[in-house]
């Protein structure tokens, strides 16, 4: 998040006063949700990972415009694990935004079953990717891809303390 006061400061030494902030979400977010083909069962399968390769982990973020640049150099890209939202079901993460990332890898007992999309995803700032997968013992199928906004939530009114 960047949080930008756009209306300027004002001091009046016998007020309290608060300071208006707007904040916008600079990043991206995915989200993977999983579903399984009846081969593995009605439980499906416990997944010990989920990750996106060739992500970007490394960029500059100018404040005041908003912009996002993510490094250009190789060794700053590498294979990223997504965090379990819901163990085997749902994995989630913040990203850079960026458009280089094709793969999404889920390992299973020892097993990794990688999805290539073959063109790029493109993951954009202030904005939510959902990519549901379905994962067969053969491999892994795309469902679709939702691209939504990073919505907002409602004012946090409060006073910091000393």
């Amino acid at each position: 998040l960047v949080a930008v006061n756009k209306d300027g400061l004002s001091y009046n030494v016998d007020e309290q006063q608060t300071v208006p902030l707007t904040f916008t979400h600079v990043m991206a977010k995915l989200v993977v949700n999983l579903t399984y083909k009846n081969q593995w069962g009605t439980e499906g399968p416990t997944v010990g990972s989920v990750m996106v390769g060739n992500a970007v982990r490394n960029a500059t973020i100018n404040y005041l415009t908003k912009v996002v640049s993510p490094s250009t150099a190789d060794e700053d890209k590498a294979n990223i694990e997504l965090p379990a939202i819901t163990a085997n079901k749902q994995y989630a993460s913040i990203l850079i935004p960026q458009d280089g990332i094709q793969k999404i890898t889920v390992k299973i007992g020892g097993t990794n079953y990688s999805y290539d999309n073959v063109t790029p995803f493109k993951f954009e700032s202030g904005k939510i990717t959902t990519v549901n997968l379905e994962v067969g013992r053969d491999g892994i199928l795309l469902n679709d891809v939702k691209i939504t906004n990073w919505e907002t939530s409602t004012p946090i009114n409060g006073e910091a303390l000393d």
